[in-house]
């Protein structure tokens, strides 16, 4: 039988906006060209794009990934 589920835990989050503090924070790989930014977060599943405007979640171990800005304004509410 198919079940619901909501989500509870509370997370990180930070929009990515390609600046140096944040490449240097979250220990991206840049690699910028004339016509191109390609940024590179390391996850514990491996490496993973992500693009100016995604968000940076940190998780509960401390982890990093990359949520695209749509899906994550469209799944998760701001605490304040």
């Amino acid at each position: 039988m198919l079940h619901k589920y909501r989500k509870t835990a509370l997370i990180e989050a930070e929009q990515f906006d390609g600046s140096d503090e944040m490449i240097e924070k979250y220990d991206i790989e840049a690699s910028v060209t004339i016509f191109i930014s390609q940024y590179v977060l390391t996850t514990k599943k491996g490496p993973m794009y992500v693009h100016t405007g995604d968000y940076i979640v940190t998780g509960t171990d401390g982890e990093y990934w990359a949520i695209d800005q749509d899906i994550f304004e469209r799944t998760y509410e701001r605490v304040n």
